[in-house]
């Protein structure tokens, strides 16, 4: 049996799609010369589902289109040359439409392997894909670790498919079947390392706040037990608000031995909430500093589950970057959105985290229920005021299957027309009680051109010979960026 594992292409009009490992599929500008994005996710799922295969005896491989700026002929000769019995497609719900055609084409050129997807939309609809697209046989539910293994062994052995957890799947007669949703695998540390030697390892890179690159992307945990209405990985990935945890001795140890193997240079805790459970993070701090690795780290965490002691902890042994999540600056829409946060306890951790040295990236969404012209002043003056190293600010997407999707359904304000306007990074699908899809776009943009002009003017004295120079040889584009034209 040979499995391919694949996060596939994914290009439309001068675009480069994010997608695999990351909690929000989204796609950036692209140049005509770039194939691979600026930011490139580590795929996660993918990585951990190969080593369990190879683990399993297994022969499998693994193609990350994006991370290796494959396109899609390339792409599909890889796929005939590999020639493979399954093929795994990670899928989400912007790319969806071109993951379909796609999988049409793959199994046009491999008419009897059988086609598999995987991924947050399909988990979410499960029944609708497979009832749209006849070529593809199974939809892997969530995490799908262990659902690939036994479906893998179930083909081999010519078994019974409907004792494999977590599987949907078309029987001869095309009708669908949904087995029963898998456990959550309740010891992670039982899992191998994720299967890195597939993979290019030093394309994956999220170098926020300059952090060094080539990184290390890792995950010590996953899972979140708090409820935002907009998140995906805990609803629908996981199907719940359960949070795991891995030994910390074994996170350093593929730290350590990790980053030594591919020469890397950082890094990046790329958990839900990294920073939950403070004997946990103590430990792993400690085991760090005993070791001396000397590496850079970042981590995505919550404002209001560390305190001093743990972010002094996680300073001394190398913390250089970390994310807050805030989403607004109102404290009502905040609540409306169930993210349990007090904006109070916001300022005073990024203060601290500042105060050590740590650098700070806080992300905000707009377009949550109850968003005006005027909550997103708010959110900006909160920003401002609160004063991180850097920010994100995107547009809150209801993706199938999280509560702010049945909400927007529900209530009329859901106005997609299509799967590929689900991105978040600049397109809205959703309008408020007071703002249409076009005046959230539009705020967006007026978000981003503000921060990024306070940040010339913070700049600017350390940086003015630079600033200088660029002014002199271009200055039309250097009067149009002063007026926040670009």
């Amino acid at each position: 049996m040979r499995v391919l594992l694949a996060n596939p292409p994914w290009r439309r009009e001068g675009r480069l799609g994010v997608r695999a490992g990351s909690r929000w599929a989204f796609t950036l500008p692209a140049g005509k010369e770039d194939t691979i994005p600026p930011y490139v996710p580590f795929p996660f799922f993918l990585a951990y589902a190969a080593a369990v295969l190879e683990r399993s005896g297994v022969e499998v491989q693994l193609v990350d289109a994006i991370a290796e700026g494959i396109d899609t002929p390339s792409f599909l000769r890889t796929v005939e040359d590999l020639a493979p019995d399954l093929v795994l497609l990670e899928t989400s719900t912007p790319s969806i439409d071109s993951d379909l055609v796609l999988s049409q084409e793959i199994k046009e050129r491999l008419p009897t392997a059988w086609l598999a997807l995987s991924g947050p939309h399909v988990s979410a609809l499960p029944i609708e894909t497979l009832e749209a697209a006849p070529q593809v046989d199974f939809v892997l539910i969530g995490e799908y670790e262990y659902t690939l293994r036994d479906l893998t062994a179930c083909l081999k052995a010519e078994g019974d498919l409907g004792q494999v957890l977590g599987l949907v799947w078309r029987e001869a007669d095309g009708a669908v079947r949904v087995n029963s949703r898998r456990p959550l695998i309740a010891n992670l540390d039982e899992l191998p390392w994720p299967a890195r030697h597939l993979l290019p390892m030093h394309n994956y890179c999220d170098p926020f706040a300059g952090l060094p690159m080539p990184g290390l992307p890792m995950w010590a945990s996953r899972g979140c037990p708090f409820r935002c209405i907009f998140c995906v990985w805990p609803r629908v990935m996981y199907g719940g608000q359960t949070y795991r945890v891995r030994d910390p001795i074994d996170v350093v140890d593929e730290m350590e031995q990790t980053a030594y193997r591919y020469n890397l240079r950082s890094v990046s805790f790329d958990d839900d909430t990294f920073d939950i459970g403070k004997p946990r993070i103590l430990t792993l701090c400690r085991e760090i500093k005993r070791r001396n690795l000397g590496l850079p780290w970042t981590a995505m965490a919550r404002a209001d589950t560390a305190d001093r002691e743990m972010l002094e902890a996680m300073a001394e042994a190398g913390l250089y970057a970390i994310k807050y999540g805030v989403e607004s600056g109102v404290q009502e829409l905040v609540d409306a959105a169930g993210k349990s946060l007090d904006l109070s306890q916001v300022k005073e951790t990024v203060r601290i985290t500042k105060d050590l040295g740590v650098k700070v990236h806080l992300t905000f969404t707009l377009g949550l229920p109850g968003e005006t012209e005027e909550t997103i002043r708010r959110t900006l003056d909160f920003a401002a005021e609160v004063d991180p190293d850097s920010v994100q600010f995107s547009i809150a997407t209801p993706y199938p299957g999280t509560v702010y999707y049945e909400m927007a359904r529900q209530n009329g304000t859901l106005v997609a027309r299509n799967w590929t306007d689900f991105d978040g990074a600049d397109r809205a699908v959703v309008r408020t009680e007071t703002m249409s899809p076009e005046e959230l776009e539009a705020a967006l943009i007026k978000a981003r051109r503000q921060w990024r002009w306070r940040q010339f003017r913070r700049n600017f004295w350390k940086r003015r010979g630079f600033y200088l120079q660029q002014g002199l040889r271009n200055p039309g584009r250097a009067l149009k960026f002063l007026r926040g034209e670009l």
